[in-house]
């Protein structure tokens, strides 16, 4: 499949037209795909015209997923890297422990309104199943989710939760066996009398990131994208599509990921089931070609020790996907000036890492 001629470039992470964020993007999909696709963006384009839908969006984002989430200052662990204050866009206190909520109530009220009654799902670490099974079990849908073997052993109690709430919750047995808008009212409130420096947040396939760096493309930040460099960049055992991987087509479409010398897309590996995954979003791509944002990568050590010190030093117990961009804030701050900002986005909470964690740490 030939490479797509680059679009003119659109300003920020802005798209150049529908699905393209300039050369990345697109639809790359077999063609029995297209009529349901097309079916799906016009059912989209209609609903977010329509103020009825927007209007039930906004009234369950705040009053069922609990939008929107405050911004804390941490306060110990500023004191302990001895620079920048660190802030915490505090995401893990949406319902059900994570920002991906946003997204699934989103998906299932455009679905209902589509008249469909059976939701279909993936999920890696399982944070993703669990929202799109909580508001199915709401509306009172069908929620069917496709998990790896190897991610329902280490994320068993999303798998209960998943049950719990009604879903049926389906093994992937092949492969690996692994696998827009986070931003709200209150970040805007609160950069309106002061910018961060710079945003760091986790980057798998993305989502968590792009919600927070959308507010502040326009602004002079920093944005920083942290992916998963697991045992290390040069073992080969990691998940850094940026870093370390080279552009390509998966899960139809164009972006960065990692393959080798043939194209075929390579084996992955982090400690975090939910940066387990060997591509990123187009927006990402075309973000880092065009330098408005950096991508670094963090391993699984140093995202434990991030993991534990913050547990430790603010009583709060992040998930191991905010761990690494944690993990990255805290020796940039030590870099930055007193009176800087680092804003981080905290993307979930830790409960489905303790047993990953009790046991990398021998317990």
């Amino acid at each position: 499949m030939k490479t797509p001629h680059p679009d003119p470039p659109p300003q920020g992470g802005r798209e150049s037209k529908p699905g393209r964020y300039g050369k990345y993007g697109g639809q790359y999909i077999p063609e029995t795909l297209m009529a349901a696709v097309d079916e799906l963006a016009a059912a989209f384009d209609a609903a977010v015209k329509n103020d009825g839908f927007r209007h039930e969006f906004e009234y369950l984002s705040r009053t069922f997923s609990g939008r929107p989430t405050p911004v804390y200052r941490a306060d110990r662990l500023t004191q302990q890297a001895g620079g920048t204050e660190i802030w915490f866009k505090r995401e893990d206190l949406c319902h059900t422990g994570a920002h991906k909520i946003n997204n699934a109530l989103g998906q299932v009220l455009l679905a209902r309104r589509m008249g469909k009654r059976r939701i279909i799902a993936e999920t890696g670490a399982g944070q993703h199943g669990v929202a799109v099974a909580t508001v199915c079990a709401k509306f009172g849908l069908q929620c069917e989710v496709y998990m790896g073997v190897d991610d329902m052993a280490r994320q068993a109690i999303n798998v209960y939760k998943m049950q719990l709430l009604g879903a049926s919750v389906t093994p992937v047995e092949s492969g690996s066996k692994t696998l827009k808008d986070a931003t709200n009212e209150a970040i805007r409130d609160w950069v309106t009398s002061r910018l961060p420096a710079v945003v760091v947040a986790c980057v798998g396939g993305g989502s968590n990131a792009i919600g927070i760096f959308a507010p502040f493309y326009n602004d002079p930040v920093r944005l920083v994208g942290v992916e998963a460099a697991g045992r290390g960049l040069d073992s080969g055992a990691h998940a850094a599509s940026i870093v370390g991987g080279r552009p390509g087509v998966l899960h139809g479409s164009f972006s960065y990921l990692l393959q080798d010398e043939d194209g075929q897309v390579m084996a992955t590996h982090s400690i975090s089931a939910g940066l387990d995954y060997p591509g990123v979003g187009p927006e990402h791509a075309f973000l880092h070609d065009q330098h408005r944002a950096e991508y670094v990568s963090v391993t699984d050590e140093q995202a434990l020790a991030a993991f534990h010190q913050t547990s430790r030093l603010e009583g709060i117990i992040p998930a191991l996907e905010s761990s690494h961009a944690i993990a990255y804030a805290m020796p940039l701050a030590a870099e930055l000036a007193a009176a800087d900002v680092v804003l981080v986005n905290l993307s979930g909470r830790g409960d489905k890492d303790l047993d990953i964690v009790r046991g990398a740490s021998g317990g």
